[in-house]
């Protein structure tokens, strides 16, 4: 089985991830996402690109830092991979390419009148999603 696991290091993508950890067999291949929304045009065009792919990848590996932990403990292997752009479409984009049977996904657990003013992104991906996605509250 194949499971995407997006985090964006807060508590609820930890319990997500904490979830995945107990409950699913070791032998799953889970990937641990982290897509990083990107700067600003007033910002970036103060930055090389070098600066800018840097910061990326430091907001990226401090985002897995606590999946990684919880799965490694647990004896999960998996992958990592790390985006740039939009939450909601590159996680829908790599669940559809990367053919995979489960998006774990945490959620704030705000009232559903809020997510749809916030534009959660659990809301937009249970919206646009083909793969199965569960929910950690």
């Amino acid at each position: 089985m194949k499971i995407l696991l997006p985090v964006d290091g807060s508590i609820y993508s930890t319990r997500a991830a904490r979830y995945l950890a107990r409950h699913w067999p070791a032998d799953a291949a889970v990937t641990l996402l982290n897509v990083d929304a990107p700067l600003r045009e007033s910002i970036a065009g103060y930055l090389d690109a070098d600066s800018v792919a840097r910061f990326h990848l430091d907001n990226g590996s401090a985002a897995l830092r606590p999946a990684r932990r919880l799965l490694a403990k647990a004896g999960h292997l998996f992958d990592e991979c790390l985006l740039t752009g939009d939450p909601a479409t590159e996680i829908l984009r790599l669940a559809r390419r990367g053919r995979y049977d489960l998006v774990v996904m945490g959620s704030h657990g705000r009232g559903a009148l809020k997510s749809l003013f916030l534009g959660s992104v659990v809301v937009k991906v249970l919206a646009g999603s083909s793969v199965p996605v569960l929910v950690v509250r």
